[in-house]
C-alpha cells in the first residue's frame, strides 16, 4: 500500500480520493489477520474523511471462519485472541464439552478423559474460544463481515474474491451480497449453497483457470454486457507473484500470493485514466491490453523479481 501511495510511514491513510478495493482473504493466511483486519478498518474510517474509500470484500475464507469452518486457521490467529482469561474459557469450554459427550456419546463412561483432553486442546487451544466469539454472528468480525459486500463495481470493473459464473451471472451485484450473508446467517452444512458452492462468488475459480480460446471468452462477454462492466479483478486464485491479465485484459487476477505460504509475493493493480498499471515495489509496469503482449510484460516483471522460479516457469511454459 506504500508503494502504491495509500498510506504512509505510519500506516496511515495517504490515498486523497482513492478507491481501494482488498479482494479477500484475509483470514487464515499467517499469525497477523487480526491485526490487519484492524489495520483496514481504521484505513476505513480514515480514508472517508479524505474522500477516499478502502472496499474489503468477502473471500470464501471470511465465510469459513463465520460459518465455522476451521480447516485452514493458522495456529497463530488463536494464539493472537489468548488473554490471561484464555486458561478458564478453556476450561468451561472443556466442561461444556463433556456435559454434551455424556448426553451424547454412548461409550462416554469406558472413555479416558485426559487422553482425550490432550487431543481435544490441539483443536481447542488458548484464545479459540475468543477467536469463535469474535467470529460469532454477533462478534466484532462477524459483524464486519456482514457489513461488507462480496463484490463491487468502480466505473467499469468489477471486483469480487473469486469471480462471476454463468450460474450467478443474471443476480445483481448486491444481490449476490444479499444472499452470501442470508446462507451465512442460515448456515446448514448438510446444504449446499451460495456461501460454499464452487460455482458461487466467493469460490468460482473459472475466471482465472477457463481456457482462453474456448467459448467460455463468449460466456465472459455476456457477464460483462450484463453488468456494463469492461472487466472483472478477482483474488482467489494465486498467481505466484504477478498481476495477471486474461482474455485479453477483460479479466486481471490480482492475488499474487503475498502470504509467505504463496512466497510473499508483493504486487498491487493500478486502475487509472490511462490505463492499467502492476506495482512492484518500486517498479511501474503496464499491463498490456492484449494478450499478445503478455510476454514482454512477464518478461518486465521477472526483472523486478528475478529469483521468482515460478514466474520463469510460467515464462518457459509460454
Amino acid at each position: 500500500m506504500r508503494s502504491a501511495g495509500l498510506i504512509d510511514g505510519s500506516g496511515k491513510w495517504s490515498g486523497g480520493q482513492t478507491h481501494f478495493v482488498q479482494t479477500g482473504d484475509i483470514t487464515d493466511l499467517g499469525p497477523d489477520s487480526k491485526k490487519i483486519n484492524d489495520h483496514l478498518d481504521k484505513l476505513a474510517r480514515q480514508a472517508k474523511k479524505k474522500g477516499g474509500y478502502v472496499h474489503m470484500l468477502i473471500g470464501n475464507h471470511e465465510t469459513m471462519n463465520v460459518i465455522g469452518d476451521l480447516r485452514y486457521v493458522h495456529e497463530g490467529e488463536f494464539e493472537a485472541f489468548a488473554t490471561r482469561n484464555s486458561a478458564r474459557l478453556q476450561a468451561m469450554q472443556w466442561e461444556r464439552q463433556v456435559q454434551w459427550m455424556r448426553a451424547n456419546v454412548p461409550e462416554f463412561e469406558q472413555m479416558d478423559l485426559d487422553a482425550y483432553r490432550l487431543q481435544w486442546e490441539q483443536k481447542v487451544p488458548l484464545g479459540w474460544v475468543e477467536h469463535r466469539g469474535a467470529w460469532s454472528l454477533d462478534g466484532k468480525y462477524g459483524q464486519w463481515v456482514k457489513n461488507n459486500q462480496v463484490a463491487v463495481q468502480i466505473n467499469d470493473s468489477i471486483f469480487l474474491h473469486g469471480g462471476i459464473s454463468a450460474k450467478y451471472c443474471k443476480f445483481s451485484l448486491q444481490s449476490l451480497t444479499e444472499q452470501v450473508i442470508a446462507a451465512r446467517d442460515n448456515f446448514d452444512p448438510a446444504v449446499t449453497t451460495i456461501v460454499d458452492d464452487p460455482l458461487g462468488p466467493v469460490w468460482y475459480r473459472g475466471l482465472a483457470l477457463e481456457k482462453e480460446e474456448d467459448i467460455f471468452s463468449q460466456t465472459l462477454d455476456n457477464i460483462l454486457d450484463r453488468y456494463g462492466a469492461s472487466r472483472i479483478v478477482v483474488g482467489h486464485t494465486p498467481t505466484g507473484g504477478v498481476v495477471w491479465p486474461r482474455f485479453d485484459q477483460r479479466v486481471i487476477v490480482n492475488d499474487t500470493g503475498i502470504a509467505k505460504y504463496y512466497g510473499a509475493h508483493k504486487g498491487v493493480l493500478e486502475i487509472t485514466a490511462e490505463g492499467l498499471i502492476a506495482i512492484y515495489g518500486d517498479q511501474r509496469i503496464t499491463i498490456p491490453a492484449e494478450n499478445s503482449g503478455r510476454v514482454d510484460y512477464l518478461r518486465a516483471v521477472i526483472e523486478a523479481d528475478s529469483n521468482n522460479a515460478q514466474l520463469k516457469q510460467r515464462l518457459a511454459d509460454m
